[in-house]
């Protein structure tokens, strides 16, 4: 992805280096982990995460401080200019349908994080809380995407992650997050769960929307980049993580879509650039 140049938003706070805690969890840490990866992309997988770590064990929380790496500084360069491109995207969508813009915050994390959502570890996977509208992502998540799930890696991984949070906040501002949740209050759990595929699905379709404006107005894709962005919707896919976790596909049990409905929403967004052919929520039911 071409990024180098470009402008870099201001509402990002890189915590990595300030106070990075590291979250040492007895009982089988990286089972905690494959399973929370299962959470990306949802508003409340730090919420899960708190009550898995609880009955792995006891908990050791060690704090240090040191300087960002070279490595680091230009990863929170790129996720700036990710960031930025989001924000700069979705004002322009939002003008030409007549709605208000507000931009959301990102935070870069290292082993745990408060949010109003309550207290996350690294292990929830980059996640939206719709409390404080603010994304927060732990960059050690797409290794583990990448060596425990197949995802292909890539620049354009992140900024496909990236822009499914922001898709999240999107939601908040139109309102769809707060009706989804009404709803699920009066729905059974397998309903309630169809509920989320779909909230789930039309995120990764804002990502997609986001990825076409940004290429028409940047220019920013190589080749391979559209691929990346696919590798990593197929990788998080409910059907490929519970085959990976349990070997076997619950499909009542699945909240964030198949890895077919995640790419096919991408790439409908992708393709389309039209906002209104979103309605996961239609073709779902």
């Amino acid at each position: 992805m071409k990024w180098i140049g470009r402008r870099q938003s201001d509402n990002m706070e890189d915590r990595r280096g300030l106070s990075g805690g590291k979250t040492i969890l007895g009982g089988g840490a990286i089972g905690i982990v494959i399973f929370l990866l299962y959470t990306f992309g949802g508003e409340n997988g730090q919420m899960i995460g708190n009550l898995l770590e609880q009955t792995q064990g006891q908990q050791t929380t060690k704090t240090e401080s040191r300087a960002l790496t070279p490595e680091e500084i230009k990863e929170g360069e790129f996720v700036k200019t990710l960031l930025a491109d989001n924000e700069d995207i979705w004002t322009k969508i939002f003008e030409e349908n007549n709605l208000t813009f507000e931009a959301p915050k990102l935070v870069l994390f290292s082993g745990q994080v408060q949010t109003a959502c309550g207290g996350a570890s690294s292990a929830s996977g980059p996640f939206y809380c719709p409390g404080d509208r603010v994304i927060y992502m732990d960059m050690s998540f797409f290794e583990e995407l990448r060596t425990r799930f197949g995802a292909e890696g890539g620049d354009f991984a992140v900024a496909y992650v990236l822009a499914h949070e922001f898709g999240h906040h999107i939601q908040t501002l139109l309102g769809t997050s707060a009706k989804v949740r009404q709803l699920q209050e009066s729905r059974s759990e397998t309903e309630g769960n169809k509920l989320s595929v779909a909230l789930e699905l039309q995120a990764d379709f804002y990502a997609g929307l986001w990825t076409h404006y940004n290429e028409k107005q940047n220019a920013v894709l190589d080749p391979g980049d559209i691929e990346e962005a696919l590798s990593a919707a197929n990788a998080v896919g409910d059907d490929a993580i519970q085959k990976k976790m349990q070997g076997q596909v619950v499909p009542d049990s699945f909240t964030h879509g198949t890895s077919e409905q995640r790419m096919y929403w991408f790439n409908k967004g992708f393709k389309s650039g039209d906002l209104k052919k979103g309605d996961t929520f239609a073709e779902i039911n």
